[in-house]
């Protein structure tokens, strides 16, 4: 068997970001080529893959992307075994790469990521690839779970991330008010973020969802022996309270409890003289 330097062990550790153990194998096992040798370590990633495809990844990151035009923004869910691994630099940088290159290409789906090329630091890989050789690295099972995309022909695009890359929104907003509406949608966006609406407004709620709400309401009217004469005013009334939980117009706003999203919109349109609406949401939260 020939002999492998320290230096090359070092180039392949640099290339792959391997241990430096499992390096030194796959190039005793290669013969020295550094290529056989790169192709040796995604074989064995691709192995553990699929050994450990039935494991829970119930941890993970959610990452969020808007580029520079503010006019596009992607959200992703990238899962793994463990909260160590989640907040390792490896695998918070495989999120943001990936998040980087769904921007980049416009993609908004699982199925579209994985033939997407990756750049240099992940060796030119497909993402398929590029997560294979991943999850050899960390010795756990790693999977793109969702992939979101915003894009706005007018208006723009905003996102956040709340701290610790477990929960993130995007937003989209029509407005012709320019750079100065960015801040309050970012506002809209941690608005959705923390507060969890189903939709925009209330028209969007679903016919059936609506149904089965009052159809609850009424039963723990009924059994809290209220008299049937007064049970449908107050199913009236818990369907409101509801809507005010999960229409985003309805809620109340983050930052001042004693206005609604839709009063504050309202308000930043007069001051500007221009209309602004909130198209559209993506909300993320690890594991749901």
């Amino acid at each position: 068997m020939s002999q492998i330097s320290a230096k090359t062990v070092k180039e392949l550790r640099d290339k792959t970001g391997v241990g430096m153990m499992d390096c030194k194998k796959a190039l005793d096992e290669t013969g020295g080529d550094m290529q056989k040798a790169v192709d040796y370590l995604r074989k064995k990633g691709a192995a553990l893959a699929a050994k450990r495809a039935d494991r829970e990844a119930g941890e993970g990151v959610v990452a969020v992307r808007v580029n520079e035009a503010a006019d596009a923004g992607v959200i992703l869910e990238l899962n793994c075994e463990t909260d160590f691994v989640a907040r390792g630099e490896d695998f918070t940088g495989l999120a943001g790469a990936l998040a980087e290159a769904a921007l980049a290409g416009g993609v908004g789906s699982v199925s579209g990521m994985m033939d997407v090329v990756l750049g240099d630091a992940y060796n030119g890989e497909s993402v398929e690839n590029a997560i294979k050789t991943m999850t050899g690295k960390l010795g756990e099972k790693i999977d793109l779970k969702r992939v979101g995309l915003l894009k706005a022909a007018d208006g723009l695009v905003s996102g956040y991330v709340h701290p610790g890359s477990k929960l993130g929104a995007l937003v989209h907003a029509s407005t012709a008010i320019g750079d100065g509406s960015a801040a309050i949608v970012k506002d809209i966006a941690m608005q959705v973020a923390a507060s969890s609406p189903l939709v925009v407004e209330r028209s969007l709620v679903p016919e059936e969802r609506v149904e089965k709400e009052k159809e609850i309401f009424r039963q723990q009217a009924l059994a809290q022996g209220k008299p049937e004469q007064f049970v449908d005013k107050i199913v009236t009334g818990r369907l409101e309270k509801y809507y005010q939980e999960v229409v985003l117009l309805e809620q109340a706003f983050i930052k001042d409890s004693n206005a609604k999203v839709r009063d504050v919109l309202d308000d930043f349109s007069k001051q500007h003289d221009a209309p602004i609406t909130i198209d559209g949401f993506i909300r993320y939260q690890l594991g749901e």
